[in-house]
């Protein structure tokens, strides 16, 4: 079965640890980020971690190789079960944050390129030209299986292709979810779940389709309806 993932990107803990209560036992995993993890410190993992919940910390390291190790070793004292470090800080950054955490820590993904992302923001960035985001993900994706890491934050758009290479141990996450017919916002890399888990995708992160719904509990249930009774749905072939 496939895991959804809901982010908890509000404005307080307290607004964080209503949704957990609203949404109940039907979603058990939540990606604590930059914007909640600034405001309210270690102390909401540790409150979600006595829920009995799953925490993917969401804070995309990004340093020197020392320092990215250092903190994944504090992440993983909290107890996360999953968090992130750029691919884009190359391969020692990512074997030093491996090694830091051992084969008994939190999963290690790195971040490929944000959904956010088209061509045109990635030549941008790193101020050359690209032949396509598909191929640079891979090429950011092979870094972080070089390093050992669990597997990347890709686009349901590059899933299939990552599994096809590093093979279904190899985990992908995918943000940038939503159901047909809702707004995209600032992601350009979408898909509906049914599409994302068609495509290989282990982790499906679901943010405003869920919290800034007028019903979040519906709005949940709604994507777990668009994926089946199962949590899958028929592979792409």
């Amino acid at each position: 079965m496939k895991s959804f993932i809901v982010a908890l990107d509000l404005t307080s803990g307290a607004e964080a640890l209503a949704m957990v209560d609203r949404l109940g036992e039907q979603a058990n995993y939540h990606k604590v980020g930059s914007q909640l993890f600034t405001r309210e410190g270690p102390g909401l993992v540790s409150e979600l971690k006595d829920r009995g919940r799953k925490v993917f910390l969401d804070l995309k390291y990004h340093d020197i190789p020392n320092t990215a190790a250092r903190a994944v070793e504090a992440a993983a004292e909290l107890g996360v079960d999953m968090l992130t470090l750029h691919a884009a800080g190359g391969t020692a950054m990512m074997a030093a944050a491996r090694d830091a955490v051992g084969d008994d820590g939190p999963l290690l993904v790195g971040v490929t390129l944000l959904t956010s992302f088209n061509a045109a923001d990635v030549e941008d960035v790193w101020d050359k030209e690209i032949r396509s985001i598909r191929e640079e993900v891979g090429r950011l994706a092979g870094l972080a299986a070089d390093a050992g890491l669990d597997g990347v934050v890709a686009s349901a758009l590059e899933v299939e292709a990552l599994k096809r290479k590093h093979g279904s141990e190899f985990i992908v996450v995918t943000p940038g979810i939503r159901l047909e017919g809702e707004p995209v916002a600032d992601q350009a890399r979408t898909a509906t779940p049914a599409e994302a888990i068609r495509a290989g995708a282990d982790y499906l992160v679901v943010g405003r389709s869920v919290y800034a719904a007028a019903d979040p509990t519906a709005a949940f249930k709604r994507l777990l309806a668009d994926v089946g009774p199962d949590g899958e749905v028929e592979a792409a072939p």
